[in-house]
């Protein structure tokens, strides 16, 4: 019996011939954020760890209450750069070499195809879109991966999905994960690996399925994956320059034809328009067309599901030369300082100012309601992000949208939900 590219990946990572149900694997690299990698750091001291067994394959990436949004995220910083210094910990990166992890991650060359990666963050599944076994664990987790450079896992089945049909234009890899969760629940992938293919994920970019991978954990995958291909690793090259080493082993990373899976969807996109999620939960979609009346207070343009390049142009290509309705406010946020140099190379970031827009620095903060854009008690949002529970952007009596940053740049230009067709 042939193996899926999750099982082939996790087993290149044991000294065991086949696997087994509990595998105890090398880490190529494991990293928090300044949320979560100070729990990690409390956990280490607790059980009076004296090393960091591979101080090069450790991160900390202060992306979500940064810039500091008051002293206690301030005093975080600092620990985690200590602790940092006194193990030797090579990446360690504040507001000024960073970006929101999970695209800084993959653009840094910190995930690479084949690598088995594990965050403190439950959308570390986004570096799966590159051919990684990349997942979230607990704080706890990452503390025993930082002493040991192993952790135990739980090998995952894998459920394949086959995306087919025609895809209109303006339809993204964020409606197609949007329509996945949607059609299988919340809990349709639970502890499972979810992997992307058929002939629509061939032709969608590698921010697309980047965008898809990162919410893999919104219907309870354990990582979600692609099979690397040429189109990957021009991207990464793009992306990674001299960082990104090519070698042939990747070209081997994908699923054998004879490899056992837990069941195989088929989704055809052909007539699919673009979908969005609705309040509380990403499983709950509908089709843009349906939901033209919703008023909205505020969008947002960024994250680490769609705060990439490829995710700007598309929304500044909408807003420029035109005002977004006075009704509400639009913050963009690039997702990494990559990006944003590019988009003002490109002039996007004109684009957006000129529309009315208010463009801030990479964070995180308004995706998890930390700062930088928090709902106040009844105000809607549309957002690019990929979590729309009761109070993730702010108050419990406010309401998440998510969307596709084309639908979000319609919704800031009418005022309320739009597609893109309304205004190109």
């Amino acid at each position: 019996m042939g193996l899926t590219l999750a099982e082939k990946i996790l087993l290149a990572h044991t000294d065991k011939k086949k696997l087994e149900d509990f595998i105890y694997p090398k880490v190529d690299f494991c990293f928090g954020n300044d949320i979560t990698a100070p729990l990690a750091v409390k956990e280490f001291e607790k059980a009076a760890f004296t090393a960091v067994a591979y101080p090069d394959r450790v991160g900390f990436i202060c992306d979500h209450f940064t810039p500091a949004r008051d002293v206690k995220a301030a005093n975080n910083v600092v620990l985690l750069r200590n602790f940092a210094k006194k193990y030797k910990i090579k990446h360690f990166y504040d507001i000024n070499h960073c970006g929101v992890e999970h695209a800084f991650t993959v653009e840094q060359g910190l995930i690479r195809p084949g690598y088995l990666v594990v965050g403190a963050d439950s959308h570390t599944c986004t570096g799966g879109a590159i051919g990684a076994f990349s997942c979230g664990v607990g704080s706890s987790d990452l503390a025993a991966a930082m002493a040991e450079g192993r952790l135990w896992l739980k090998v995952p089945g894998t459920i394949k999905f086959i995306y087919k049909g025609k895809k209109s234009k303006w339809l993204t890899g964020k409606d197609l994960i949007l329509h996945t969760i949607g059609l299988i629940g919340v809990d349709g992938a639970n502890y499972k690996a979810m992997e992307f293919t058929g002939p629509v994920i061939k032709e969608l970019s590698v921010e697309d399925r980047l965008a898809m991978s990162n919410m893999a954990i919104e219907a309870g995958g354990k990582t979600g994956l692609c099979e690397p291909d040429e189109k990957t690793f021009a991207y990464l090259k793009q992306v990674q320059g001299k960082k990104f080493k090519f070698n042939k082993a990747m070209l081997a990373l994908k699923s054998d034809k004879d490899a056992k899976y837990d069941k195989v969807i088929e989704v055809d996109v052909t007539k699919m328009e673009p979908v969005v999620a609705c309040p509380h939960l990403p499983s709950n979609t509908k089709p843009v067309s349906a939901l033209k009346k919703i008023k909205v207070d505020q969008v947002i343009i960024g994250s680490c599901t769609n705060g990439r390049i490829s995710d700007l142009r598309i929304a500044a290509k909408l807003l420029k030369g035109k005002t977004i309705a006075k009704t509400l406010r639009c913050i963009v946020l690039p997702a990494t300082y990559p990006v944003f140099a590019q988009a003002e190379a490109e002039g996007l970031l004109k684009a957006f100012i000129d529309a009315g827009c208010v463009v801030t620095s990479p964070t995180c903060g308004p995706c998890l309601g930390g700062h930088s854009g928090i709902l106040a008690k009844g105000e809607v949002a549309v957002a690019t992000t990929n979590r729309n529970f009761i109070g993730r952007m702010g108050s419990p009596e406010s309401f998440v949208y998510l969307s596709s940053p084309a639908v979000a740049a319609a919704t800031a230009l009418k005022g309320r939900i739009a597609s893109p067709v309304e205004v190109a």
